[in-house]
């Protein structure tokens, strides 16, 4: 039986990708994996539950979501712009990695993760929360129920949450603008 074949043109990271001719039904995970080399998403349940494997869709009003990889479909991202746990660290031109993000440092320094498995997933997904807060602040009594919600869905089977949480936090924290102090 032969797959029908259609190509997808899109932004990762920033560079623009494609046309690359995939087959129907291929999952952006799979995409990502086989056919750009870009390994650093995680396939842990297949089944969209454990958030492992999401990526960040930037939207064209400026904001961002969370994707789950391995059950969308690649070519639901043809035309459009998204970032992979690849993307947020600043590389030289050799592309090797110079800066990590604020998060990435947080969660090193955290001590955030044993077997690293999660970590792509809640580096996302604390990527988006702090998006969020750029454009929607919240009070100092609220951040901890805002952190709550950013990283609920994710599962971390050695149990880092603690860690995860205490390094968003200090992200938020040490940002300016993020949280309104309320008086």
């Amino acid at each position: 039986m032969s797959r029908t074949i259609y190509p997808i043109t899109l932004h990762i990271n920033g560079k623009p990708v494609g046309p690359v001719p995939v087959p129907e039904g291929i999952m952006m995970i799979d995409f990502l994996h086989e056919y750009l080399d870009l390994t650093g998403s995680r396939l842990g349940c297949g089944q969209g539950i454990c958030h492992a494997c999401v990526v960040i869709l930037d939207k064209p009003d400026g904001s961002s979501e969370e994707v789950r990889s391995c059950i969308t479909g690649a070519h639901f991202f043809d035309g459009k712009q998204i970032r992979t746990v690849e993307g947020h660290a600043q590389r030289n031109e050799q592309g090797e990695v110079v800066t990590l993000s604020p998060v990435q440092q947080k969660f090193l320094e955290h001590y955030s993760f044993q077997c690293g498995y999660c970590t792509p997933g809640f580096v996302n997904a604390a990527t988006v929360l702090l998006e969020k807060l750029k454009r929607h602040p919240v009070s100092r009594a609220q951040l901890d129920q805002a952190i709550t919600d950013g990283l609920n869905h994710h599962i971390c089977r050695c149990t880092g949450y603690v860690r995860y949480f205490e390094a968003v936090k200090e992200v938020a924290l040490s940002t300016a603008g993020l949280v309104k102090d309320v008086k």
